[in-house]
């Protein structure tokens, strides 16, 4: 059980950073007027474990901060995401 705790612990951090990143370069490549992200990628990113990563490129490179789906759909995967982890620990844990 613990293996898969560092593997998740891992991909975690890799999706999170992937996420901050993927920001970060999109800001980069709206400001030059090249090819960009598209927005589903972008999501999808923050779906797979990547929200708080997602949510904290967003004010770092203040991008798509304007954007009424980013502002409330990223917070709201954070919200999914977490509840879904907390139900999953109480399982595995058997508390519930």
């Amino acid at each position: 059980m613990t293996t898969f705790i560092y593997i998740f612990a891992i991909y975690l951090l890799l999706i999170n950073m992937l996420g901050f990143f993927s920001m970060g370069i999109d800001k980069h490549k709206a400001k030059n007027h090249l090819w960009r992200i598209p927005e589903k990628t972008l999501f999808m990113i923050a779906f797979l474990g990547g929200s708080i990563g997602s949510s904290m490129g967003m004010y770092t490179f203040h991008h798509k901060t304007k954007h009424h789906t980013f502002v409330v759909g990223i917070p709201t995967i954070i919200v999914i995401e977490f509840t879904v982890f907390i139900i999953l620990f109480l399982k595995i844990n058997h508390y519930i």
